[in-house]
């Protein structure tokens, strides 16, 4: 009989509980080195929780006995602000949804779609030329720029043209706000008595609401324009009308309306969060390691001529580009946590597992692991390339997450990824704006605490 996980005591674990909530991830990973890599602790100092960072562990709940376990009730609680959609459901539900979703994302639509994104990465570009026009380069807060690009990717992706900027705006300020709430509750439950009589619950409730009528609003100027449309003219080709045209396989029918804002407010938060903070990341990662930024321009320079607009299918022929965007979701990865509850009783490696154990699945331990990642904390893309040695980790390395539920948007995100830094990387040099390291502000994903302030210089030989 496997010797029981190690039980963090109750006492220590509420009296660090500010300490964790300010700094989660230093905490997890200072408990985890100190305990072993599956730790029992009281989240909050309230919560009963199993923490692991072990890649058995965690294939055991993901993929191999993935039906004994569900999403925990910390991840339903987002259905209060962001309706049931793939994030939030669960079960025959849950399975009849990712079938109907699940085309948006084949390879033959984000072909499609890649010309949007590059798209946006141009206008992206476009807007550093201008800024660029009297100096040689301009200090930007990337992760406020990242998130705006990966905003516009996503938005014109599922809306077309039925939004403009500040609608945009709008729509991502909400969403941080309800995010940052939604998290704050998680980890100082013991709050929460004072965030109802402060009427925070009710003014994030209303925050879903206003973010819900948006995007019904933009739900209906995209079918009204699609009515006035003249005879003949094809209809868009983005995610919302995909979404429209889908049926249901046992009921010929499409989704409702409620069901269709469910998806569309998932589609947004997953699709953009977790885009801009990896591309803030990377940029990051590329200013502060210039021999490493020299090789991917390189690759970018030998497979796309000057002037030639990168399609899908040049992307293969860009394997350094993917490793820079893997790497860089290895060490921050935009899913830092997952956490999931067993739905019966369960045993692993001879521990039994009582119904109803919540499991807080550490990615970011996972990929920092010293024992799964030789020099961890480094920055080498090429541990992602074909036939590398060692081999990646068998379950160490989970930036979608893994099993049924691996991200079904996890080509799109590496897409835009892309698309994005190679058309960056054509025209500007990424430099530190100074030496300071940013912090990590882990939210539902993981973004920097604060601005993450990069140089953007124009190359001479940029065309």
């Amino acid at each position: 009989m496997k010797t029981s996980w190690p039980q963090v005591p109750r006492l220590l674990t509420l009296r660090n509980s500010l300490k964790a909530a300010r700094n989660p991830i230093g905490a997890l990973t200072e408990l985890l080195a100190r305990y072993g890599d599956t730790v029992r602790l009281y989240m909050g100092g309230v919560r009963p929780t199993v923490v692991t960072r072990d890649p058995a562990l965690i294939q055991h709940i993901v993929q191999k006995n993935h039906r004994r376990y569900h999403k925990s009730d910390l991840t339903h609680g987002l259905v209060r602000y962001l309706g049931r959609g793939l994030l939030t459901n669960e079960g025959a539900d849950w399975l009849r949804q990712r079938r109907l979703v699940q085309p948006g994302f084949h390879r033959q639509r984000l072909a499609g779609l890649t010309r949007l994104m590059r798209a946006v990465a141009d206008e992206w570009v476009a807007e550093l030329d201008v800024q660029t026009s009297l100096a040689a380069g301009v200090e930007l807060d990337t992760h406020a720029a990242t998130t705006r690009v990966a905003f516009r990717i996503i938005a014109r992706s599922v809306f077309g043209s039925s939004l403009d900027e500040s609608q945009l705006a709008k729509l991502n300020d909400w969403l941080t706000a309800i995010q940052a709430f939604y998290v704050n509750t998680l980890r100082q439950p013991y709050l929460r008595p004072w965030h109802w009589l402060r009427g925070n619950y009710e003014r994030h409730d209303q925050l879903a609401t206003h973010l819900r009528e948006l995007v019904r609003g933009a739900i209906r100027q995209h079918q009204a324009a699609q009515a006035a449309a003249a005879p003949g003219t094809p209809p868009p080709d983005d995610l919302l009308q995909m979404l429209l045209e889908a049926r249901y396989e046992d009921t010929g029918e499409g989704m409702t309306e409620n069901q269709l804002l469910d998806e569309l407010n998932i589609l947004l938060v997953a699709g953009h969060e977790t885009s801009a903070n990896a591309l803030a990341w990377a940029f990051y990662l590329l200013a502060r390691h210039p021999e490493i930024q020299a090789r991917l321009v390189a690759e970018i320079e030998a497979a796309l001529p000057a002037g030639q607009s990168p399609e899908f299918a040049d992307l293969a022929r860009l394997p350094y580009a993917l490793q820079v965007v893997q790497e860089a979701m290895r060490l921050y990865p935009p899913a830092w946590i997952m956490s999931r509850e067993a739905a019966e009783d369960d045993e692993f490696q001879g521990q039994p597992i009582a119904k109803g154990t919540l499991f807080s699945l550490y990615l970011y331990g996972l990929h920092h692991h010293p024992a799964l990642w030789p020099e961890a904390e480094a920055f080498r893309p090429e541990r992602f390339a074909a036939g590398a040695q060692p081999p990646l980790p068998t379950y160490g390395y989970l930036p979608f997450g893994g099993g049924p539920r691996l991200c079904v948007g996890n080509q799109f995100a590496l897409t835009e990824l892309q698309l994005v830094l190679i058309q960056t990387l054509r025209r500007y040099r990424v430099v530190p704006a100074g030496p300071e390291v940013p912090g990590l502000a882990p939210l539902i994903t993981l973004r920097p605490s604060g601005k993450l302030p990069l140089r953007f210089e124009r190359r001479e030989t940029a065309a």
